[in-house]
């Protein structure tokens, strides 16, 4: 059904949706009028839609008039079989890895051009990274990123080729051809590598998890402190965490 207003063309779950679109990591708090600026509606339409959203749950608003996510929204999410059955599976392999190398351990799924991060452990000794549970970084700049890249159809890796590669540092692969050749020594050697190419003074190396439905694909990656990386000697461990958790949900 398509709304009323002076955007005819979106219906009500669409503005909906927008609302909630609005927020993000870096905007968790939002004031009405931001929040209808950033979803595109009118204020009148922004207050209307935002009532019956907190009503529902899907928005929680603070004493200063602010809104956030509701846990309703949380609820509901933990269903998605990404957030549920892969991460209940895959955190005791993750604790397992953490303990042996007190590391950032990433877990990462491929959802359109990014690389969405489903769990993260980390400790005081791991180096500081802007990743974080449910944030999503680009496939070309991060060794989850690169793994679940290189594994993707060959069509697909063109199409994301042709798309601008953003430079986070100067070590960022900034170009097609070299992106390709990248690429190819990933799935020869069986695993990525990053060196600061994300965040100066991080590194990465990731592993895919084959696991039987391929569908999000799934990487497990190791980000350290470029000072201490030796990152093929985590290879192997990489590996028997990923092989784990491939064997736990094929069980």
């Amino acid at each position: 059904m398509a709304g009323n207003g002076s955007d005819p063309g979106r219906s009500v779950t669409a503005r909906a949706l927008a609302l909630l679109a609005a927020f993000d990591p870096a905007h968790p708090r939002l004031t009405l009028s931001v929040m209808a600026r950033r979803a595109g509606l009118p204020l009148a339409t922004a207050h209307r839609l935002a009532a019956e959203l907190e009503a529902w749950g899907a928005l929680d608003r603070d004493g200063d008039g602010g809104y956030r996510i509701g846990l309703r929204l949380w609820e509901v999410g933990l269903l998605a079989p990404v957030s549920g059955r892969l991460r209940e599976v895959a955190l005791p392999f993750m604790q397992e890895l953490y303990e042996a190398t007190r590391e950032n351990i990433h877990l990462a799924v491929r959802d359109g051009f990014d690389a969405l991060y489903v769990e993260k452990l980390s400790g005081h000794r791991s180096v500081s990274i802007i990743s974080r549970t449910g944030s999503r970084l680009p496939l070309h700049s991060t060794g989850v990123g690169k793994v679940l890249l290189a594994e993707a159809a060959p069509e697909f890796v063109e199409a994301y080729c042709r798309r601008p590669l953003p430079q986070f540092t100067r070590h960022t692969i900034g170009t097609p051809g070299r992106l390709r050749r990248e690429l190819r020594t990933t799935l020869e050697r069986g695993y990525a590598l990053t060196n600061e190419e994300m965040t100066l003074g991080s590194c990465s190396v990731a592993v895919p998890v084959s696991h039987p439905d391929p569908v999000p694909p799934v990487a497990l990656g190791i980000v350290v402190h470029t000072v201490r990386a030796d990152l093929p000697k985590l290879v192997p461990a990489l590996r028997s965490a990923a092989e784990g958790i491939a064997r736990a949900l094929t069980g």
